[in-house]
């Protein structure tokens, strides 16, 4: 997602990424942080009205505004890649308040489901807690550790290609012992990502300090992409949650 080249572990001053010492890299990571939480509230909100709303509800599931809601996260982001090479703040922003109002939209028709479900909002309810408390730590130990992850980053992006690939053919299979297994593999892959993007965008800080204009692209993108991946490892928490019960 991120264009910014990703620095080295070895690459950071001594004694630098030390939460407690460097005031600079807190405001950094404070201001990721901020950005994605407004874009998941902002999110729920949506959700929560394209769920309740009937005319709200009826004029984007029940026309064909539906597939943009659908598919138009990921074309944009298929988009994004090859035509915002060196994005503007403003750009960046764009892109991501786009996805935060298309993703809270379509997050609408998991509260459909869930909430027709007996105990389905209960479900979710789990699901948000546990992914927020799973979230945090992961993302305070990928921000604290002194081991290098950089390496995983191949790995992982495998992995996302894998999953998607599993998920599109069980769409044919229709397995529930396959959905299970992917929730699960998902889980385990989103929460590494976590902690491999919270480490990359503290490398990345020491790249672009110096650069306001790259300083406030990089927060917009490290937000987002946090913001992806907390998303992805609710569904996949709550999709093993609701399987279980």
């Amino acid at each position: 997602m991120n264009d910014f080249p990703r620095q080295q572990a070895g690459a950071i001053p001594a004694g630098r990424a030390d939460m407690a010492v460097d005031a600079g890299l807190r405001s950094f990571m404070l201001g990721v942080y901020n950005k994605m939480a407004l874009g998941l509230v902002i999110s729920a909100g949506l959700a929560y009205a394209a769920a309740t709303i009937e005319p709200l509800r009826a004029l984007i599931f029940g026309t064909p505004l539906m597939y943009v809601v659908m598919f138009g996260p990921l074309a944009i982001l298929l988009i994004s890649m090859f035509t915002m090479k060196n994005p503007s703040p403003t750009g960046a922003n764009l892109l991501y308040w786009s996805l935060v109002f298309l993703i809270g939209l379509g997050l609408g028709a998991t509260l459909m489901v869930y909430g027709a479900r007996p105990g389905g909002m209960m479900d979710i309810a789990k699901a948000f807690f546990i992914t927020s408390a799973a979230f945090g730590a992961l993302s305070l130990w990928g921000y604290t550790t002194k081991k290098d992850l950089s390496g995983w980053g191949t790995f992982l992006i495998m992995g996302m290609f894998g999953l998607i690939i599993a998920s599109v053919v069980n769409m044919f299979m229709q397995s529930s012992a396959f959905s299970f297994l992917i929730s699960g593999v998902g889980v385990l892959l989103f929460s590494a990502i976590t902690a491999w993007e919270t480490q990359s965008l503290k490398y990345q800080y020491y790249q672009v300090k110096d650069d306001a204009r790259s300083m406030a692209v990089a927060t917009t993108y490290g937000a987002l992409n946090l913001y992806i991946t907390f998303i992805n490892l609710f569904r996949m928490i709550l999709s093993l949650i609701s399987s279980r019960e």
